[in-house]
């Protein structure tokens, strides 16, 4: 009886041994957390990040998506710059006015095309921005958009300041505007322009920014990217490569199934069913990440150089804000 109870406890040790073996190289692999930015809106970038959340795709490329919503776009970028959060999605001339101002922060991945940002208007003799010409335009004049409309209409010989009427507006304000009538156009984002025509059929677009960017830079027009801060990079070396792994799995979701994100899309920020899968299929919601140190570095640099021309900001930044592995 002695020698079954010592043979036991040996046997017992040795599992409680192997156990506490397993356990060790098992908290060593823990995996980092990724402090991310989103917010309350249903825009880019909270239904980015639901998506991956729901699918999994943060724990399945290595890495804890730890999110904090912020109610307003103010307190939202106040979250990167502060270090609150390592990495949100933002326009990159906003990033450039930001490490200008001494945020570490660098670009890792391209985001959402220019391809949501579009001009709506009631008025069927409006065909394009050149007949907005002595007309009222509603348009959120502080916002990275805005500066990509300025840079297009410039090189299409129209000044915004002095040739079209702007009246400042967010983009929710400049929805209410049109369908009051205040106005003859909106400068909208999506999903609000799927939302808008849905509610009236006789509205059109008449402006693509993807499209006119294309044609005036020769580049792929990028309304927003991901940024991510240094000493979040020096911390964890890998998180630019495991987060734009995981951004390229949510790319490949919302082509590969809409309606699935569609369903979380209204779950989450509340958007009304079938407004983000319309808006994909439209080829309008456009989210293709891609690293910003590859091909596209050269399309993004060229965004920093005409915001410098168009007197947006006062230089370049210094190179170090595109990533580089």
């Amino acid at each position: 009886m002695t020698i079954v109870t010592r043979r036991a406890f040996t046997l017992g040790s040795a599992l409680a041994l192997a156990g506490t073996a397993l356990a060790t190289p098992s908290l060593a692999q823990a995996r980092p957390k990724i402090k991310v930015g989103s917010l309350t809106l249903p825009v880019f970038a909270p239904i980015i990040i639901n998506i991956m959340k729901a699918k999994g795709f943060d724990a399945k490329n290595g890495f804890d998506a730890d999110v904090t919503v912020y109610p307003g776009f103010a307190a939202y970028y106040a979250g990167l710059a502060t270090g609150e959060v390592d990495t949100l999605i933002g326009g990159p001339t906003y990033f450039q006015k930001l490490r200008l101002e001494g945020v570490p922060l660098q670009i890792i991945a391209t985001g959402a095309t220019l391809a949501d940002l579009v001009i709506i208007t009631k008025d069927p003799a409006i065909k394009g921005i050149s007949n907005l010409k002595g007309k009222q335009l509603a348009a959120d004049m502080g916002s990275g958009q805005f500066q990509i409309l300025s840079i297009i209409a410039k090189s299409q010989k129209i000044d915004m300041a002095k040739d079209i009427t702007v009246v400042n507006a967010n983009f929710a304000i400049a929805r209410a505007q049109l369908a009051a009538g205040r106005v003859e156009a909106a400068m909208i984002i999506e999903p609000i322009a799927t939302m808008m025509i849905k509610e009236d059929p006789s509205l059109n677009i008449i402006f693509n920014a993807n499209d006119e960017w294309k044609k005036l830079t020769g580049f792929p027009g990028w309304e927003l990217v991901y940024a991510m801060r240094e000493d979040a990079i020096k911390k964890t070396a890998a998180a630019p490569k495991m987060f734009l792994a995981a951004l390229e799995d949510v790319s490949k979701f919302l082509v590969s199934d809409p309606d699935a994100c569609d369903k979380i899309a209204t779950e989450t920020v509340k958007l009304p069913p079938g407004i983000l899968k319309e808006a994909v299929l439209a080829k309008r919601w456009e989210f293709d990440a891609k690293p910003a140190w590859g091909a596209e570095r050269k399309g993004i640099w060229d965004t920093f150089e005409r915001a410098v021309t168009a007197g947006f900001h006062p230089k370049l930044p210094d190179e170090a804000i595109i990533y580089a592995p």
